[in-house]
């Protein structure tokens, strides 16, 4: 079978000039700016322009009934006037999450938004922010739009890997992607469960990827069920327990079935 490789793929000059300048300005003010206020100002200030198209003008004074809509979404871009699910949680650390908070509602607003189906510019952007809010980010790491993660602060993803669109990281517990590992669409990964009577018992637990572990369509990894090296979970496979390296797993629970190493196959080619 023939192999296609990706293709490389540019804006005009102009509009590359234009990205880089407003990635690395935003990548600067979030370097010095490490305060949940000051972040959250640039972020209010910077989802203004993306969604109106003109630069925020101060406090609104919010006197016409027939405009209350609009007030509230003006309101909404500020990171301070709203509440995301891992909030609330009671394991939670309050002073990680809240320096994370307003980088990560603008990750989720700039997917949302007109910008979130631009490949290039969002390949770049979620990787700026990333290396803001997780634990470790990698290089040549691709994350395609809609990705969702819990805290970030419990996430690593290195060198080389692929997460497509659509796919939750639940990193309560911890999450290691490790390098060159790929997880494909609508994936779903774990590290935290519930106790089957007591639903607020909460048990958190690792769960690591790879290396080059491949997690394919719609399947779910449940919390601490690791994935091998160079193994792979099949589409809406469910991983229950550890899937052994160099093994493809498929089912609901997924059973591994042995494949051959990589340097196997190298050997009989030759």
């Amino acid at each position: 079978m023939p192999i296609h490789t990706y293709r490389e793929l540019k804006p005009t000059p102009e509009a590359e000039a234009l990205y880089r300048r407003w990635l690395a300005k935003l990548n600067d003010e979030f370097t010095r700016q490490q305060s949940p206020e000051r972040r959250s100002e640039i972020v209010r200030d910077e989802l203004y322009q993306i969604y109106f198209g003109r630069p925020h003008g101060g406090h609104i004074k919010a006197v016409l009934n027939s405009e209350l809509a609009m007030y509230s979404l003006s309101e909404s871009f500020d990171p301070r006037n709203i509440t995301l699910e891992p909030e609330y949680y009671g394991d939670v650390d309050p002073e990680q999450y809240a320096i994370r908070k307003p980088l990560i509602w603008f990750w989720q607003m700039f997917d949302r938004s007109p910008l979130g189906l631009n490949h290039w510019l969002g390949f770049r952007f979620r990787c700026m922010l990333g290396r803001h809010i997780f634990r470790h980010l990698g290089k040549h790491v691709k994350i395609f739009h809609n990705v969702e993660f819990t805290y970030g602060y419990n996430l690593t993803i290195e060198d080389s890997c692929t997460i497509h669109k659509n796919v939750l990281l639940d990193d309560r517990g911890e999450i290691i992607l490790h390098e060159g590992t790929s997880v494909s669409d609508y994936a779903n990964v774990y590290s935290h469960t519930h106790d089957i009577n007591n639903q607020s018992n909460i048990t958190n637990k690792v769960t690591e990827l790879g290396p080059r572990a491949r997690i394919t369509y719609h399947a779910t990894v449940l919390a601490g069920a690791n994935i091998g090296e160079d193994a792979m979970l099949g589409a809406m496979g469910l991983a229950t327990k550890p899937v052994p390296q160099e093994t493809v797993s498929v089912g609901i629970p997924a059973k591994a079935k042995i494949r051959k190493a990589a340097s196997q196959l190298a050997a009989e080619t030759l």
